[in-house]
């Protein structure tokens, strides 16, 4: 967002006819471009239109020197730890953790496998059609944050405030028109009562149940068979549910976990310098116990224990915690026999390194470890089911979002900034297109250049587009450039966020981690450049 800011102070120094042709040799960069800026108010008999429309020609023959002018400018760090509410590092006692896709990471087979596997489970217990079989998952369709409309049918991407986002609503896999999207919910605003009809897609497993539901709507209508939207979202997430609780997913992953899982003894070593400094550590996760046990097992095998098993890292471990449930219910623990594979009937009062426990509640995982507030951090991927709950229990919450590092990576490039930087120059301009009055015989001339600033608006808009997703652009932005709704659950429930556990590994246990003082939710709070 700061960059963003940068862009903007970079964006008005293109806006001066003097740029165009008279720059002497000194004034190279950012700073010397924006010095040679001059007032656009300084002729003021001159038409207004015809002053913005040659301030437009003069940043069209200027877009070759921007990206010398942003050379200097700061990049994003793709490893980077990005901070909503502060944090002090110091402050933190216990830091608990999530298993899948936050302690473990997993390569794109496991989405075909959960594809497969459901699409498999339609077909034969739930008796789909075997044409069904003939689709295959598509990394480059889904992105994470996405909602599917029970009642519609449609996959929505929405933006912070709720809008459906005009290049991100599909109808199966094809994408709908600004103008069926108005026609369909007759406004791009999702209401309160609409809400409720809402599913979201907020963590990685849901890539593949976002890519089934849209392959299967598609089929169903390429085959022009009649269809009722609610039993096809029914049926694909009974189905991904299946796959998950039976244990289908979790035996291939075991049988084959150097196909699937990826090791990294970064995390091992973060793990470790966490219990060198004393602090607590709990793992807090909604997998079965073999599975959590088979996968540390083969990630961590290269590293040495004083013990014998991976567990030696955790103060409590928790599996099968049924999140977000975890969060408000009052079940009770089970210590769970690891050798027998059965739960003890005897009241859990203590944790013991040396258990394993299942279910529980947050109530009582307070009440046994006495463990509070602002000195425990939980680590999870899933905004909602990993993250809310500790949220509102008064705990620090920390995201881990793998897509963000190729993102930023796709932000600080060049492609992207000069995009970015036309961007703002077009915005610039509309501004003040939008706030002139025209005369009823200027209007075609006003009517001209709007047209075409806004067709340069949207080359711009989809050429930033065209370097994230294919099908919904980027994860964290809209195509307007206003976050997306997945960037605003980030900023509710999560106090910090990062690409992967290790990158704490960079930061010095005192460390106070804050956000930039430069961030602004409210448009009225004015920036100082």
């Amino acid at each position: 967002m700061a960059a963003t800011a940068r862009i903007r102070r970079l964006a008005s120094c293109y806006l001066s006819p003097a740029l165009s042709r008279t720059a002497p040799r000194h004034s190279r960069g950012l700073r010397g471009m924006c010095t040679l800026s001059t007032t656009l108010g300084s002729g003021a008999d001159e038409d207004e239109i015809e002053r913005i429309r040659r301030e437009f020609e003069d940043a069209k023959r200027n877009y070759l020197s921007i990206p010398a002018a942003m050379k200097d400018m700061p990049k994003m760090n793709p490893q980077g730890i990005y901070v909503n509410k502060n944090v002090k590092l110091d402050d933190l006692q216990v830091y608990g953790f999530d298993y899948d896709y936050t302690l473990s990471h997993y390569s794109d087979h496991l989405q075909c496998l959960i594809y497969d596997l459901a699409k498999k489970h339609l077909v034969d217990e739930l008796k789909y059609p075997e044409s069904c079989l003939q689709y295959e998952y598509d990394c480059s369709f889904p992105v994470r944050g996405l909602y599917y409309d029970k009642l519609k049918g449609c996959l929505l991407k929405l933006d912070f405030f709720g809008s459906i986002e005009p290049d991100g609503c599909f109808f199966g896999r094809r994408k709908l028109s600004l103008a069926e999207i108005k026609e369909l919910y007759g406004t791009r605003h999702i209401g309160r009562d609409q809400v409720r009809q809402l599913v979201g897609l907020m963590d990685v497993f849901c890539f593949s149940e976002a890519c089934l539901i849209a392959d299967i709507v598609q089929h169903f209508v390429d085959a022009k068979l009649e269809f009722d939207a609610p039993y096809i979202y029914e049926d694909v997430n009974k189905a991904i549910q299946h796959v998950h609780r039976s244990g289908l997913v979790h035996r291939k992953v075991l049988a084959e976990p150097q196909k699937f899982l990826i090791k990294n003894n970064k995390v091992f070593r973060f793990l470790k310098t966490l219990r060198e400094k004393g602090k607590k550590l709990f793992l807090l996760t909604n997998s079965p116990f073999y599975f959590v046990d088979g996968g540390m097992s083969y990630l961590l095998e290269d590293q040495h224990f004083d013990g014998n098993s991976w567990r030696e890292l955790f103060d409590v471990v928790i599996a099968q915690a049924n999140k977000p449930i975890f969060y408000n219910s009052d079940h009770p623990f089970r210590v769970y026999d690891t050798e027998k594979d059965t739960l003890a009937f005897t009241a859990v009062d203590k944790f013991l390194p040396s258990e394993v426990y299942y279910h529980g509640c947050l109530k009582s995982f307070l009440q046994i470890t006495k463990w509070r507030g602002p000195e425990v951090i939980y680590f999870g991927d899933h905004l909602l089911s990993d993250l809310r709950g500790p949220s509102k229990a008064g705990w620090r919450t920390a995201a881990v979002i793998s897509e963000l590092e190729d993102e930023i990576g796709i932000q600080n490039s060049d492609s992207y900034r000069f995009q970015q930087a036309k961007l703002s120059i077009i915005h610039d301009l509309l501004g003040k297109v939008h706030a002139t009055v025209v005369s009823t015989e200027k209007g075609q001339v006003y009517s001209a250049l709007l047209d075409e600033l806004n067709a340069e608006r949207h080359q711009c808009r989809s050429g930033m587009r065209n370097l994230f997703n294919s099908s919904f652009g980027a994860t964290f932005l809209t195509d307007t450039g206003k976050e997306s709704s997945f960037a605003y659950h980030i900023h509710q429930y999560a106090d910090i966020y990062t690409s992967k556990l290790e990158n704490f590994l960079s930061h010095a246990p005192e460390s106070w981690l804050h956000p930039p003082h430069d961030i602004k939710i409210m448009p009225h709070n004015a920036k100082v450049a």
